[in-house]
């Protein structure tokens, strides 16, 4: 089943979790609602690709305003497609909330065990990965390219959360709208990687469709990482909604050929007091 539900033209929501986990919001943006103009119409997200400034945090306001959780509660990153992860506390934030300038600088990850926090990501095309733990009040968001994705990003999110004493049985993971095997055409450079990230794994997340040319599925790459993690499959939930297929509703780096906006993945618990 599709854990991705349309709440509103501007984003979607997890909304099993949402209902099984009360108070936490957790979702995407879509393409759709904002203000911006151009390569970015209309709800671009993020503020590195060109777009006007005021626009960008005219449409971040927008989704503050609709998820009910404050801008100057989010964090944002500067996202460098490697695995640094930080865990964020309540004096982070605001950090990359209404600028790229005092976003995390190389970081690619973030979990907090803290309310009123809104751990927040860009996308157009890669795989956005959420990951909850109720009993543990622990949520975290990770940005995985496929530079990210065979450098274990999953793998080591999971390590970060056994650090705090949570076992990988206690975690659940959500793999978000990204790009489609039959979209991402990638070459033998890229499919190395992702040999020797699954050595010992007989099952391959790829297709050879021409001499040098495969089709990668990287949402499954994934998956097959947070199995090795130890996280249950019955733990791990994948959208099947494609960020280049499903034009109507989403940015694609690929398909726009670099010339698009950003998407959102957003997680938070909201602050038990509102």
């Amino acid at each position: 089943m599709e854990p991705f539900i349309m709440d509103n033209q501007s984003y979607f929501s997890i909304k099993n979790w949402m209902n099984q986990f009360p108070g936490l919001v957790a979702g995407i943006t879509t393409k759709n609602g904002g203000n911006s103009t151009g390569f970015f119409e209309n709800l671009n997200m993020g503020f590195h690709v060109g777009d006007l400034h005021e626009s960008v945090c005219s449409n971040r306001d927008k989704l503050a305003n609709l998820l009910h959780f404050p801008l100057k509660h989010w964090v944002g990153a500067e996202q460098t497609h490697d695995t640094l992860i930080k865990k964020v506390m309540k004096t982070d934030r605001g950090n990359g909330a209404d600028s790229y300038e005092n976003a995390f600088k190389g970081t690619d990850g973030f979990y907090t065990n803290k309310e009123g926090i809104l751990l927040t990501l860009c996308y157009a095309d890669c795989v956005p990965l959420f990951f909850v733990s109720p009993n543990y009040r622990m949520i975290g968001a990770a940005h995985a390219g496929w530079k990210g994705t065979v450098n274990e990003i999953a793998r080591k999110m999971i390590e970060k959360w056994a650090e705090e004493g949570i076992p990988a049985d206690q975690i659940f993971v959500t793999i978000g709208p990204s790009i489609c095997e039959k979209c991402y055409i990638v070459n033998d450079y890229v499919i190395n990687f992702v040999e020797n990230t699954l050595v010992d794994v007989e099952k391959k997340p790829y297709n050879l469709i021409n001499e040098g040319q495969y089709e990668l599925d990287l949402r499954k790459l994934n998956k097959m990482i947070l199995l090795k993690a130890g996280v249950p499959e019955k733990n791990i939930q994948t959208s099947q909604l494609c960020s280049s297929c499903h034009q109507s509703e989403f940015f694609s780096h690929r398909r726009d050929h670099g010339k698009t906006g950003r998407m959102l993945s957003y997680i938070g618990w909201k602050e038990t007091s509102e």
